[in-house]
């Protein structure tokens, strides 16, 4: 049975309404099911397991370095296969091996114990390393890569003239569930520990989210005998109107603005990560306590369903670059933020609004553009590709963060380093047009 286009378990061009609808709300749950390997799913984990494993927190930074550059250089190849087999099956298998990475980093501590008893006492660390590196390779590529990839490429191409629209709503209900998750799991760990809480997320995705992806995921219209957007009235104004050709990913790399967008979106994970990553660490160094740190993803996210919903919206009317050039903004204000954060209250309101608009932007830039600038045919390899950028640059921030802080005693330095390249993205977002488009 092919997964890809077959009608089980129902004919969904039989629905009484548009079932892209139904399509949007699918991709919306599959991107907050993701969340177990995305950073902010993490974070709330990484104290516990320096402790369980008894190694230091630059080790913990290395192993998810190598883990995520691995799995981002995998992303590609996995953009390939989505474009081959289809949303439905990318999805099942990427939430059935979230859930058992997950479920195996409960026990990661007992695995690198009994594997240390055959080896001297010096090694326990480079063992440690070792088993995060796969168990963060795995709840990164099947999370934060292949599962957030197939979401909302597949939401994508059941819309066109109101894409920009369809991923205001989606981002609306994915920033609130990015940004309530540290809170939520944190609230699960303080009542059941961290083990059954990962135990118990693990299950749910492998489990329960399966059967939903199984049941109600579909990968395109076409394939389903319906048109994407459904029956619409053409919109003369819109600037959701889409290239002359489909690219490949090789026509698309020769092109300026998709190096300009990718670098940004790169700039984006590596920022929002480290800072996710580290967000305990830096407001203690600032004279803070981990539930300040932690509570300022939900004031975040509404700032960030602002600029998602506007953004989403008016990217079907206007130039993409001019949402990149605010996106940069928000790094600056984010990052100005961090460097006088220490006992300031007024700094953690601006890092919050900073970081809202980071957030609400780069689920619109990493979104819309690539099926707007090269076209859907080949969605999967492009997106994939950028996403690799952004998956490797997750995983380079939170070390480089980590050794600003080895080396020169806080986190100034790893700051900087991201406010000076937002400045250089800047500069260069005033030329990234779109690519041949009918109507930029």
């Amino acid at each position: 049975m092919n997964l890809k286009t077959t009608p089980f378990p129902f004919r969904v061009n039989k629905f009484p309404f548009f079932y892209g609808w139904v399509i949007l709300f699918a991709g919306t749950v599959g991107i907050i099911m993701s969340i177990p390997g995305q950073t902010m799913g993490i974070s709330v984990f990484t104290d516990y397991l320096i402790d369980a494993l008894s190694i230091e927190r630059t080790s913990l930074s290395f192993a998810y370095l190598l883990g995520t550059v691995a799995s981002g250089l995998l992303i590609t190849r996995a953009g390939k296969y989505y474009d081959k087999y289809g949303a439905r099956v990318m999805a099942m298998g990427a939430g059935f091996i979230l859930g058992l990475m997950v479920i195996g980093l409960t026990k990661v501590d007992v695995m690198i114990d009994v594997v240390s008893g055959f080896f001297i006492d010096s090694a326990h660390e480079y063992i440690a390393i070792a088993f995060l590196v796969v168990g963060f390779f795995g709840i990164r590529f099947f999370g934060q890569g292949i599962l957030t990839m197939v979401s909302r490429n597949m939401v994508m191409k059941w819309f066109e003239k109101r894409r920009g629209f369809a991923n205001a709503i989606m981002g609306v209900f994915v920033s609130f569930g990015f940004s309530f998750a540290p809170q939520f799991f944190n609230g699960m760990i303080e009542n059941l520990g961290w083990r059954i809480t990962w135990m118990q997320i693990g299950l749910f995705v492998a489990i329960v989210f399966v059967a939903f992806a199984l049941v109600v995921f579909r990968d395109n219209a076409v394939d389903c005998g319906l048109k994407p957007d459904g029956k619409l009235i053409k919109d003369k104004n819109s600037k959701g109107t889409y290239v002359e050709k489909e690219y490949t990913l090789k026509q698309a790399k020769t092109k300026y603005s998709f190096w300009v967008f990718n670098f940004a979106m790169a700039l984006n994970a590596f920022y929002v990560t480290a800072l996710t990553f580290h967000v305990v660490s830096i407001f203690n160094e600032a004279g803070f306590d981990r539930e300040t740190a932690i509570s300022i993803f939900l004031p975040a996210s509404f700032i960030a369903v602002s600029f998602n919903f506007i953004g989403g919206w008016i990217s079907d009317y206007t130039k993409l670059k001019y949402l990149l050039l605010v996106n940069m903004v928000g790094i600056l204000i984010s990052g100005t933020a961090l460097l006088f954060l220490e006992n300031n209250q007024l700094s953690v309101w601006v890092l919050i609004t900073g970081n809202g608009i980071i957030m609400g932007l780069f689920s619109v830039l990493n979104t819309v553009t690539w099926p707007r600038f090269f076209g859907t045919k080949h969605l999967g390899a492009i997106s994939g590709y950028s996403i690799s950028y952004s998956v490797i640059s997750s995983a380079l921030g939170p070390f480089l963060f980590s050794l600003s802080l080895l080396y020169f005693g806080s986190y100034f330095f790893g700051v900087l380093f991201c406010m000076v390249s937002a400045v250089v993205l800047l500069f260069f977002s005033f030329k990234a047009d779109n690519v041949k488009a009918l109507n930029v």
